[in-house]
């Protein structure tokens, strides 16, 4: 069975979320991120990214990781993109152009959206600052122009790769909703808006999402 090292709460959920679509069943190890914990050394410290046990698996201490059939995976991109080869359509590949272009929009939506989109997650409740206020509209700012690449193919196509729901849609999803609360942003395009909220609709996103919020904070 896959395994799967990481909380909800973190990139894991693109990885659960892609489970749930398919229909295969994983077992859970529940691994938390050490900054999230006062002292992740201590003797009762959970389970965490900085954990020996953990280090011997992941020597980078990042989650998620996956087991599978005896390959040891990081990054949680290249675990939903192996994931969604090897179980295959409809939300896989149906042949190499296919594969190539969901590596494609996967790999843009790391490289050119997800620092920026980070920075609104995890800035924008927090804009007391004259500083922090002006991170979140410069990162809004950088996100305009790759967003106004989204947006306009998915006027025209409707997904991300082949015209259906595919892991180029959820790995694309799972970035951008990092930038969901800056509403000026989101408000210029509507395609994405649209999209994403069908997205978040389905019932493989929605099992993810409540057992993440189920999760402690």
């Amino acid at each position: 069975m896959l395994t799967i090292h990481g909380v909800t709460r973190s990139r894991a959920s693109r990885i659960i979320w892609l489970c749930h679509e398919i229909g295969l069943r994983f077992r859970q190890i529940p691994v938390i991120q050490a900054y999230r914990l006062a002292d992740p050394m201590a003797k009762d410290a959970p389970l965490n990214t900085r954990s020996p046990s953990f280090l011997k698996l992941s020597p980078a201490g990042a989650i998620p990781v996956i087991e599978d059939d005896g390959l040891i995976l990081s990054e949680s991109m290249a675990c939903t993109l192996y994931l969604a080869r090897k179980h295959g359509q409809p939300f896989g590949p149906a042949d190499a152009q296919e594969d190539a272009l969901m590596s494609q929009w996967s790999f843009y939506a790391c490289t050119a959206i997800e620092a920026d989109a980070l920075t609104i997650l995890f800035l924008g409740g927090k804009t007391d600052t004259a500083h922090e206020r002006a991170a979140v509209e410069a990162a809004a700012d950088r996100l305009t122009r790759p967003l106004e690449v989204i947006a306009d193919h998915l006027a025209h196509n409707g997904h991300m790769v082949g015209r259906r729901f595919s892991v180029a849609d959820i790995n694309m999803a799972e970035v951008i909703r990092y930038a969901q609360s800056h509403e000026p942003l989101m408000r210029q395009f509507p395609a994405i808006t649209d999209w994403l909220a069908d997205c978040e609709a389905r019932p493989a996103f929605r099992k993810m999402w409540e057992a993440r919020l189920a999760e402690p904070e």
